[in-house]
């Protein structure tokens, strides 16, 4: 989309190329992404559906009002009734139904990994230790990127964590994992990081202290997204298979004038085929005027 951002044409060169975050937002370029910018008003110009949007968002301090002939919302839909007062009250309650479930996932650079080797493991399962499951990283060379060849170089280790609390219903789980993680600092994820993997590996002679390089933990409240059912409490897990006449994230996704919705909460799936295909069908809808 804006190819001033990254050297390099093909799959093989970018990988490795350096990310110029100050060619994003340059005047006089087809695409421009403003970053750190939070949208808190969306409305037709005077209530009218046919009229262009306008949008107030604020960056840092800064506050700023732009207009637009045509607008796809692709974040979080349960935001969008407390924004935008051109939504229905059924739409509204439709666009609500949407819950993120929390995830976090955790890298961990190893020094060696001589003690996998030994232990001869690629990946664990953890049921009821913080993190839930952890393996090594895909050995992916490409380009001039070359995964680690022998147990003497340095990899990298994937661990997830999922905040639950067990015995409510899932949609409130999803609401108190996320209460958990934002009171949750960094220093916990460290100790239970050197905690876990001390005591898997340990057997093969890992040694947390001088076998740990870094560690970054990317953590998403609001992570995948999916609907609730708001009668029963029942989440949709594969929307596809879904056989009830309740279909909330159909309903949310409808277009409102002259905004369209795209995302994964527009298709009740986590995955990024959904979030494209749904980004082409808010297009059209845009376009053609479909639903």
């Amino acid at each position: 989309m804006i190819p001033a951002a990254a050297a390099g044409n093909s799959m093989e060169d970018i990988v490795t190329a350096g990310f110029h975050y100050d060619k994003l937002d340059l005047p006089n370029t087809p695409t421009r992404i403003r970053l750190n910018s939070t949208v808190v008003r969306m409305a037709h110009h005077g209530g009218k559906l046919s009229n262009p949007v306008e949008l107030d968002y604020h960056t840092g301090a800064n506050a700023s009002t732009i207009s637009a002939d045509k607008v796809i919302w692709a974040g979080y839909q349960a935001m969008v009734p407390y924004i935008c007062p051109d939504v229905s009250s059924e739409q509204a309650s439709a666009l609500k139904s949407c819950e993120r479930a929390p995830l976090v996932y955790t890298n961990v650079v190893i020094r060696n990994w001589q003690s996998l080797a030994r232990l001869k493991m690629y990946n664990a399962y953890c049921p009821g230790s913080f993190f839930q499951f952890f393996r090594v990283t895909f050995p992916v060379s490409i380009g001039n990127y070359q995964f680690a060849k022998s147990p003497d170089e340095p990899i990298i280790l994937h661990l997830q964590h999922i905040p639950t609390q067990p015995g409510l219903p899932a949609a409130e789980q999803f609401r108190a994992g996320r209460r958990t993680l934002l009171q949750m600092p960094f220093s916990t994820f460290e100790y239970k990081v050197r905690e876990q993997l001390g005591r898997v590996l340990g057997p093969g002679g890992f040694d947390p202290a001088q076998d740990i390089l870094a560690i970054t933990v990317n953590r998403w409240p609001h992570g995948y997204a999916y609907s609730a059912i708001p009668d029963t409490g029942e989440v949709v897990w594969w929307p596809e298979l879904w056989e009830g006449d309740n279909r909330p994230w159909e309903a949310s996704r409808q277009p409102v004038g002259n905004i369209a919705f795209a995302g994964t909460d527009a298709a009740s799936n986590a995955m990024t085929e959904a979030a494209m295909e749904e980004a082409a069908r808010a297009v059209q809808v845009l376009v053609d005027g479909a639903s």
